[in-house]
């Protein structure tokens, strides 16, 4: 962290290399973020050279917290989503950190640097205890908090309720697929969170991903017991959650 109390967070998803410095008195970012195009094909080096031109671009020489849509072990990525497959196995802590000259990085999921913003500054701010992070999209990511700490790599994505996993029956992208309303998505949705809820009791669940900006339009719709709320901090969550990340020394 800086003498300003500012972190640096990037986020790498499938379409773009996002990252700013991050206000960690308030969640806000420092400036206005910088996008890179993420390169086509994504491989481990390709991406690299793009945080090393957004670092640059900023002005930012101190650490670095990176996401990456992996499940991430020992700073190694053991999976890859919607970014080329040469990242499983990759030391993406050691590359990063040899393409920023050698400075500190850490590394972490997606959705576990959602849930780390969130869970601070976010949806979840208000609430204690622990708390389920759910980002719909083409799969559901997830992230799991207790009184603030991460239980990383969680992947309850893939989680079986029902016969079936839960984002084979409620990503956003099988709503998409197989046209379905909001009221029979929903009752998707409801049958995972029913079986979530039954296995860890959170306090609540926050529903990210792009179909979180509907959220009026089904999650009052949702049967289950416990309180679902909309994330807050949309396309800014995974950089907040990466330089809290770094901040705080979070290295799955």
């Amino acid at each position: 962290m800086s003498a300003r109390g500012h972190a640096f967070g990037i986020d790498i998803g499938g379409s773009g290399v996002k990252g700013a410095a991050v206000d960690l008195a308030t969640g806000a970012l420092v400036h206005e973020r910088i996008k890179i195009l993420t390169p086509h094909p994504s491989t481990p080096q390709a991406v690299a050279d793009a945080v090393t031109k957004l670092v640059a671009q900023a002005g930012w020489d101190g650490p670095v917290g990176i996401t990456l849509p992996s499940v991430v072990l020992d700073g190694v990525a053991q999976t890859a989503a919607n970014i080329d497959e040469a990242w499983i196995g990759t030391d993406a802590r050691a590359l990063f950190s040899q393409a920023l000259d050698g400075r500190t990085v850490t590394v972490l999921n997606d959705a576990d640097a959602a849930g780390l913003a969130e869970d601070r500054y976010g949806a979840a701010k208000d609430f204690d205890g622990l708390v389920v992070l759910l980002t719909f999209g083409t799969g559901i990511g997830s992230a799991l908090l207790f009184h603030g700490t991460l239980v990383p790599n969680t992947e309850l994505g893939h989680l079986e309720i029902g016969g079936m996993e839960t984002e084979h029956r409620a990503a956003a992208s099988i709503k998409d697929r197989d046209g379905l309303t909001y009221e029979q998505w929903a009752a998707r949705v409801s049958i995972v969170l029913d079986g979530l809820e039954n296995l860890f009791w959170p306090k609540v669940f926050v529903a990210g991903g792009g179909i979180s900006r509907d959220a009026e339009q089904w999650i009052p719709l949702l049967t289950n017991r416990t309180p679902v709320i909309p994330a807050r901090l949309e396309n800014t969550a995974g950089i907040v959650g990466a330089a809290m990340a770094i901040d705080a020394g979070i290295a799955p």
